[in-house]
C-alpha cells in the first residue's frame, strides 16, 4: 500500500515535468522555488547502552575468540535455496565454521552431565565415610597455612562468582528496562510513518504550487517583450545602425564648424587686411621721426656719432612682415556652406535616432495577439495541473494507510502489556537463577566468615567452638547446592551461548557491515525463477537492478522513494502528463513572430542630399598654401618690443639731454604700436591658422568621407528592411529559450526535489534499524550474551569453589577423633584416646596389651 501510495504521488509530480530540450540554453534569471516543507523525523535509530555497553564489548570479544571466522555467505545462500549437503564438503564448512561454539557447548554439556554424576558419586562416597566423609583430621605442621590457602582461594572463587552473576543480574534488569523502553520507541517510529504518509502530500502540492513561479515568471518576461526581444533585436541591429547614424551626426556637426570655421577666416583676413595697413602707415611714421630725430646736430658728436649710426642702419626693420592682401576670399564657399545649412541635418539623423529607438515599442505592437495566445497556453498548462490532481485517489489511498497503520500501531499497542509480561515471566526466571548462585555464595561466605571468626587455634578438632563448625557446615551446604544447581545453570548457559552467540554472528554483525545485505540481493535466493527479488516484488520485473543494500542505504541517507526504490523503471516522470506538448507550443507560437521593421527611416533622402551638397562646397578649392605661408610668418620683420628695448638701451649710451629723451619717447612709441595693433593681429592670425587647419582637415577626401557616411546609412537601412528579419529570428530564439528556460528550471527543481526531497524514506530505514539493530541485537542479544557471559563465568568457578570449600570445612567442622600425641613418644606417631568417645581402636588395644 505505501508503495501504490508513492507511485501514484510521483505520477502526480509526473505532471509538471517537460522534456523539451532546446539547442540552445541561454542562462537565464535563477528562479526561486524555495525549500520543500519537510518536517524533523523523532525517531534516532542508535542505541548507546551506557556503562553496561563495556560488558557487551568484552562479550563481542570472547565470540570473537570463540568464532572469529567470516560471515559463511556461501553456505547461507545454499540454506536459503535448500541447496545445502547436495555437494561434499558443506557440513564440514558448517562445522568448521562453527567449530567455536561446537567445542564451548560440548564442554558444557560434558559439564551437566559430568558435575551431578560427580556430586552423586562424591555424596555416597562421603557417606561411606570416606572422600573427607570421616569426622577425623589428622595434624599436619602445615595445617595453618593450608586452612589459610583454602579460605584465599575459595574467597577469590567467591568473589569471581559475585561478578559474574552481578553482571547476569545487570544484563538482566537491562533487557528488562529496556523492553519497558521500548514502547516510547515504537510509538516514535509510528509517528514517523504517519508523518511520512501525511507530510507526503504536502509536499507534493507544494511543488505543483510553485508552478506559478514559472509561469509568473514566464508571463513577466512576455509582458515585457518590449525590453527583451525588442531590445535584443536593437542591440543586434544597434551593431551597424548607430556608427551609421553617429557618423551621419558627425557630418552634420563637421558642417556647422566649417561654417564657423568660413566665418572666422572671412573676418580674421578682413581683421587682418585692415590692420596691417594700418600698421605698415604707423610704422612709416616711426621711421619717418626717428630719421629726423638722428638728423639733429646732437647724432654729430664725437660720443653720439656711431650710437646713433646703428640706429639708423635698424631703421629698415620697422615694417610688416605678413602681407594678407593678397589672400584669397572664402565667400563663395560660406554661402555654399549657409545653404546646406538651411536644412537641420542633426534633426533628422536624431529622427532616425528616436525611429530606431522605438523598436521595442514596435516589437510590443505587432506581438500583442500572439503573446496573448502564449499566456492562454500557461494558464491551460496550470488548470490541466490542477484537473490531473483532482482525478488521483490520493486521499482515499492516504486514508486506507493510515486505516491500515493505525490498526497495526493499536496492534502492537494491544501486545505489548503481553510481550511485558512475558518478559516479566523472563525476568523473573533468570533472577531465581542468579538467586540459586546468590544463594550459594550466601553459604560459602557465611561459611568463610563463621569458620574464620570462630575459629581458635588452640582448640583441637574435637573440641572446636559451634561458630567454627556451623561455617564449616555452611560451606558443606554451598557444595551441595552447587552440585544441586550448576547443571541447570550451565544448561542455561549453554543454550542461551548456542542461541545469542550465533545470533550476533550471524545477524548483527553482518546487518551492521551490510553482508546480510549482499546474501539477500544474491541472485534466486529468494525466488528461484526471479534474480532480483525486490524488483520481481515491486515491478514484477527481477530483471531491473533493485537491492536490498541499495535501498536501506538511500533510505538511510533520508533519500526521496522514488529514488529509493528506482520508481522510474515503474513509471517514469517525464512521461506521465509531462507538458512537452505546451512547451512545444509555446515555442512553435514565439517563432512565428514576425516584427517588420520597415518603418524605421534612418536618414531620408533630403539628408542625403544635404550631405552631397555639403561635399560640393568647394572648401577642397581653398588655397591652404597661402594662407599657411603668410599665418607662419610673423606681423613684422623685427620683434617691436626687442626693437623698443634695445633703442632705449642704446639711448641711455648718449650724454644726456634731449637727444636721449627723444629716443626714449621713440621707444615708448613704438611698444604702444606692439600693444595695440600686433598683438591683436597676432591674435587674428592664430585664429585664422585653427580655422585654416580646420577647413583644411574637413575638406581632406571630403566626397568620399560623405559617400562613405551615405553608404553607411544606406546598408543599415538595407539590412533593416530586408536583413533584420534574420537577426529577429535569432534574437527571438533566444528569447524562446529564455522562456523555456525557466520550465526547464522548473523541471530540474521537481526531479531533484522527487529525488531527494519529497517522500523521503528515512521512516523505512528507522523501522529496519529499529527491528534488527537496536531491538534484537543491542536490547536482546548483547543483553541475552552478556547473561550467559556472567551465569557461564559464576557456573565454571562453582568447581574450585567446590574443592576448597570441601577442603576448607576439614578446618572449621568439629571432628568426632583426632591425633593424640604421647609426650614421651616421638612426635612423628600419635594414638587416639579410645576412652573419650568409647570408640574401639584397635591399634590403640595392642599398644596398651603390649604394655
Amino acid at each position: 500500500m505505501a508503495v501504490e501510495l508513492c507511485l501514484l504521488l510521483l505520477v502526480f509530480c509526473g505532471s509538471t515535468i517537460s522534456e523539451v530540450q532546446p539547442i540552445y540554453k541561454p542562462p537565464p534569471g535563477t528562479l526561486d522555488f524555495g525549500f520543500v516543507p519537510a518536517k524533523t523525523y523523532d525517531t534516532g535509530a542508535y542505541h548507546e547502552p551506557g556503562p553496561i555497553g563495556v560488558l557487551f564489548k568484552i562479550v563481542r570479544a570472547y565470540l570473537y575468540l570463540v568464532q572469529p571466522n567470516s560471515f559463511p555467505q556461501d553456505l547461507v545462500r545454499k540454506l536459503a535455496q535448500q541447496k545445502f549437503g547436495n555437494a561434499q564438503g558443506d557440513y564440514q564448512k558448517a562445522i568448521y565454521y562453527e567449530i567455536g561454539f561446537i567445542v564451548s557447548a560440548a564442554l558444557g554439556f560434558v559439564f551437566i552431565l559430568l558435575l551431578p554424576l560427580v556430586g552423586l558419586c562424591f555424596c555416597m562416597c562421603r557417606c561411606c565415610d570416606n572422600c573427607g566423609g570421616e569426622m577425623h583430621q589428622r595434624q599436619k605442621k602445615n595445617a595453618d597455612c593450608q586452612r589459610s590457602c583454602f579460605a584465599t582461594f575459595l574467597f577469590v572463587a567467591s568473589l569471581i562468582i559475585s561478578v559474574g552473576v552481578l553482571c547476569a543480574y545487570a544484563a538482566n534488569q537491562h533487557l528488562t528496562n529496556q523492553v519497558r523502553g521500548a514502547k516510547k520507541l515504537v510509538n516514535s517510529n509510528f509517528k514517523d510513518l504517519k508523518i511520512f504518509l501525511n507530510d507526503t502530500p504536502a509536499q507534493i502540492d507544494y511543488l505543483v504550487s510553485q508552478y506559478n513561479t514559472t509561469k509568473d515568471k514566464a508571463l513577466s518576461d512576455l509582458n515585457n517583450v518590449g525590453p527583451l526581444l525588442g531590445s535584443r533585436v536593437q542591440e543586434q541591429l544597434g551593431k551597424e545602425v548607430r556608427p551609421a547614424l553617429d557618423a551621419a551626426l558627425t557630418m552634420a556637426g563637421a558642417i556647422r564648424e566649417t561654417r564657423e570655421a568660413l566665418e572666422n577666416v572671412s573676418v580674421s583676413v578682413e581683421v587682418l587686411q585692415e590692420g596691417t595697413e594700418r600698421l605698415h602707415a604707423n610704422l612709416t611714421d616711426v621711421k619717418m621721426h626717428l630719421s629726423n630725430t638722428l638728423n639733429d646736430s646732437a647724432c654729430s658728436a664725437t660720443q653720439a656719432a656711431s650710437t646713433c649710426n646703428i640706429i639708423r642702419n635698424s631703421l629698415n626693420q620697422l615694417n610688416i612682415n605678413a602681407n594678407f592682401s593678397g589672400l584669397p576670399g572664402v565667400s563663395s564657399q560660406l554661402a555654399k556652406v549657409n545653404d546646406v545649412l538651411k536644412i537641420d541635418l542633426s534633426s533628422l539623423v536624431q529622427k532616425g535616432y528616436a525611429a530606431f529607438n522605438d523598436t521595442p515599442d514596435l516589437v510590443v505592437n505587432q506581438t500583442r495577439n500572439i503573446l496573448s495566445d502564449i499566456k492562454n497556453v500557461l494558464e491551460s498548462i496550470g488548470s490541466n495541473i490542477t484537473i490531473f490532481a483532482k482525478t488521483l485517489p490520493v486521499q482515499k489511498i492516504l486514508a486506507d494507510l493510515t486505516m491500515y497503520l493505525t490498526q497495526s500501531e493499536a496492534y502492537v499497542q494491544d501486545y505489548f502489556p503481553v510481550v511485558e509480561q512475558y518478559d516479566f515471566y523472563r525476568w523473573l526466571g533468570c533472577l531465581i537463577l542468579c538467586c540459586m548462585v546468590v544463594l550459594i555464595l550466601i553459604f560459602y561466605c557465611l561459611g568463610l566468615l563463621c569458620g574464620t571468626c570462630g575459629y581458635d587455634k588452640h582448640a583441637s578438632p574435637t573440641t572446636r567452638g559451634c561458630i567454627s563448625n556451623t561455617g564449616g557446615n555452611f560451606l558443606m551446604a554451598g557444595v551441595g547446592f552447587s552440585f544441586l544447581f550448576s547443571w541447570v545453570l550451565m544448561t542455561v548457559v549453554v543454550l542461551t551461548f548456542v542461541t545469542g552467540g550465533n545470533v550476533e554472528k550471524l545477524v548483527c554483525e553482518p546487518f551492521e557491515d551490510k553482508t546480510l545485505f549482499k546474501v539477500l540481493d544474491t541472485p534466486y535466493l529468494l525466488n528461484q525463477h526471479w534474480k532480483n527479488y525486490l524488483s520481481g516484488i515491486l515491478f514484477k520485473n527481477p530483471n531491473i537492478n533493485l537491492t536490498f543494500e541499495n535501498v536501506y542505504s538511500d533510505c538511510k541517507e533520508n533519500k526521496g522513494i522514488y529514488t529509493s526504490l528506482h520508481l522510474e523503471h515503474l513509471f517514469n516522470i517525464n512521461e506521465f502528463l509531462n507538458i512537452s506538448m505546451y512547451t512545444e507550443d509555446v515555442a512553435l507560437k514565439i517563432e512565428h513572430i514576425q516584427i517588420n521593421l520597415s518603418k524605421i527611416i534612418l536618414l531620408d533622402e533630403i539628408g542625403k542630399e544635404n550631405l552631397l551638397n555639403f561635399s560640393s562646397s568647394g572648401i577642397e578649392g581653398i588655397n591652404f598654401a597661402a594662407y599657411l605661408a603668410e599665418i607662419n610668418k610673423s606681423v613684422t620683420k623685427v620683434d617691436l618690443l626687442s626693437f623698443a628695448n634695445d633703442l632705449e638701451a642704446r639711448a641711455d649710451q648718449l650724454p644726456k639731454g634731449a637727444l636721449e629723451n627723444a629716443l626714449k619717447g621713440h621707444a615708448n612709441n613704438i611698444r604702444m604700436i606692439h600693444n595695440q595693433q600686433v598683438i591683436p593681429l597676432e591674435q587674428a592670425m592664430s585664429t585664422l591658422n585653427q580655422s585654416i587647419r580646420l577647413l583644411k582637415r574637413t575638406s581632406s577626401e571630403l566626397m568620399v568621407k560623405v559617400k562613405n557616411v551615405i553608404s553607411a546609412v544606406n546598408a543599415a537601412q538595407l539590412l533593416i528592411n530586408n536583413n533584420a528579419s534574420l537577426v529577429i529570428v535569432q534574437e527571438t530564439k533566444k528569447y524562446m529559450d529564455t522562456i523555456v528556460g525557466y520550465f526547464e528550471q522548473y523541471i530540474e527543481w521537481v526531479k531533484e526535489s522527487i529525488a531527494m526531497e519529497v517522500a523521503a524514506c528515512k521512516p523505512i530505514a528507522n523501522v529496519i534499524d529499529t527491528a534488527v539493530d537496536i531491538f534484537l541485537c543491542s536490547y536482546i542479544t548483547d543483553s541475552v550474551n552478556t547473561f550467559w557471559f556472567g551465569l557461564g563465568g559464576s557456573s565454571i568457578f562453582l568447581i574450585p569453589a567446590i574443592i576448597f570449600a570441601v577442603k576448607l570445612s576439614k578446618y572449621y567442622r568439629r571432628m568426632d577423633t583426632e591425633d593424640v600425641y604421647d609426650d614421651t613418644e616421638n612426635g612423628n606417631n600419635g594414638y587416639h584416646k579410645e576412652h573419650l568417645y568409647g570408640i574401639h581402636n584397635p591399634v590403640f588395644t595392642s599398644s596398651v596389651e603390649q604394655w
